[in-house]
């Protein structure tokens, strides 16, 4: 089976020589770039989680920016809501009260126009009632 010769002693001192060899310029080396490349993922992850935490922090920020921004946009539109509301009733107002002087007015003329029509119908029945007896007289 198997003979421990001298053969066997010289295999076994190149194999380990080999090994060393391999080891210093191969294995090493490997396991530095492996060493090496887990660092730059781990960083990689770590820095992605950063960024991703940074997100949710500006996506924060921006929704409260957004309420913020809605509900001064509201106030505004209710100012100017109550401004509006205020214009119209001002000029309802105005408007009331030129009707109620106009009809004030219309009022007046209209007296004033019944109070000369009367007067000229007084003038004109006494014209006719002297007109009347001058006629009866004659007759």
């Amino acid at each position: 089976m198997l003979e421990f010769n001298n053969w066997f002693f010289v295999l076994m001192v190149q194999f380990f020589v080999l090994m060393f060899i391999l080891n210093a310029i191969l294995f090493k080396p490997m396991m530095e770039l492996f060493r090496q490349r887990e660092q730059t993922i781990k960083g990689a992850l770590e820095e992605a989680q950063a960024m991703n935490e940074k997100k949710e922090k500006a996506i924060a920020q921006m929704n409260a920016d957004l309420a913020q921004a809605k509900a001064q946009a509201k106030s505004i539109i209710n100012a100017l809501r109550e401004e509006g509301l205020s214009y119209q009733r001002e000029v309802v107002a105005n408007a009331e009260k030129e009707a109620v002087q106009m009809i004030e007015k219309a009022r007046t003329e209209i007296k004033a126009e019944t109070e000369r029509i009367r007067a000229a119908l007084r003038q004109e029945v006494e014209r006719l009632s002297e007109e009347i007896v001058n006629k009866l007289i004659k007759v």
